[in-house]
């Protein structure tokens, strides 16, 4: 079992895309084109964590422990996507790319249809419906256990997860401006209800829902109910503190917007 700590992915599916992105931001942050320390800073611990998530022993602990896996998923959505979102990469990554492909790249994102797609989809109840989905669905245990027997569809729950993570977060910070902070915070309150439902779910179920883990649990000095009462718990606990400490930004963000609107009114 010690052996697993030294198995790092080697799936040129997951190294060539995590490769590119750091050498096209590499490249067009170079430029310094509105790209400040912060948002550097967000960008390489982002990605970062998104290694950790994706190719370290991590994810082949994940094959054998449900808790391996829940914060495989954790760390995905709660750490890799919120920071990238705040380093808003997609401007320098387009310029790191050449002259050719940019003229290409922005010609195809102002046309209608795409603008249109993109608005619906960072709509910040529409962001919300769809992680909150993806949450769900995939933790059907059917739907579950079909990623530990299929590397496309395991490939697909971690794609569903990361891209749909990168929706609610952008939606919350950027979609609507400051205009939208009151709104955010609720829909940060609610996230972290629901998942807290489905942590609580699973750390207090009468039987574990995934057979698989059954298995390969008892290797690691757990039952699978175990198992998946720490799973549940790692949902339930440090994924809502960090919800928690989203929502108190957002709040803290729309009282400040609220102040400076009100002084705006005393001056005129």
């Amino acid at each position: 079992m010690g052996a697993i700590w030294s198995e790092w992915s080697t799936d040129p599916g997951i190294i060539l895309p995590l490769a590119g992105t750091a050498l096209l931001y590499i490249r067009g942050a170079r430029r310094k084109r509105g790209v400040s320390n912060a948002q550097v800073a967000c960008f390489w611990s982002g990605w970062l964590f998104l290694t950790i998530a994706l190719i370290s022993p991590i994810h082949e602990l994940g094959e054998q422990l449900f808790w391996a896996h829940m914060a495989q998923h954790e760390i995905l959505m709660l750490l890799a996507a919120p920071l990238l979102v705040l380093s808003r990469p997609l401007v320098p990554m387009l310029w790191g790319l050449p002259m050719a492909w940019r003229r290409v790249l922005g010609q195809w994102s102002k046309r209608r249809e795409i603008q249109s797609v993109w608005v619906f989809l960072t709509l910040p109840i529409a962001a919300w419906w769809i992680h909150a989905a993806a949450l769900w669905l995939w933790h059907i245990p059917r739907f579950f256990e079909a990623t530990l027997t299929s590397d496309w569809v395991h490939s697909a729950q971690h794609l569903s997860f990361l891209t749909s993570a990168l929706l609610f977060w952008w939606a919350l910070f950027y979609a609507r401006g400051h205009a939208s902070y009151g709104a955010s915070f609720l829909y940060v309150f609610t996230t972290a209800v629901h998942t807290s439902i489905l942590g609580a779910l699973l750390t207090f179920a009468a039987r574990p829902w995934y057979a698989a883990y059954a298995a390969t649990a008892p290797r690691w000095g757990l039952s699978a109910l175990e198992d998946q009462q720490i799973g549940g718990l790692i949902m339930w606990i440090p994924a809502g503190v960090v919800y928690l400490a989203a929502g108190l930004v957002l709040f803290a963000l729309w009282l400040r917007e609220g102040d400076v609107l009100a002084r705006r009114r005393e001056y005129a």
